[in-house]
């Protein structure tokens, strides 16, 4: 069985700063680029989306030559949603 002493304890502790700062100096490094990437990719999914979003709507406006109106109706008046009736309160003494 072994057992724990003060020498492996100090090298466990300089083992674990030297990969902390060696994982903050890399992140430094390269999350910039990978970010970088991340959101060209993303605005180049964006622009592909619009760009069929606008061929789709452009199709169909030169199919649809028909224009139709609505008309509504005069006889029938759109009704206002009544909640209810108003009740006054009065305090009796």
């Amino acid at each position: 069985m072994q057992e724990a002493s003060f020498s492996n304890f100090i090298r466990t502790v300089f083992y674990i700063l030297m990969f902390y700062y060696l994982f903050k100096f890399l992140a430094r490094l390269f999350l910039p680029m990978l970010v970088k990437k991340a959101v060209e990719k993303a605005g180049e999914s964006f622009q592909k989306q619009q760009q069929y979003a606008q061929e789709a709507a452009w199709k169909k406006a030169q199919n649809n030559d028909e224009i139709i109106y609505k008309e509504t109706d005069a006889k029938n008046p759109r009704e206002t949603k009544k909640v209810g009736d108003y009740v006054d309160y009065e305090e009796i003494d």
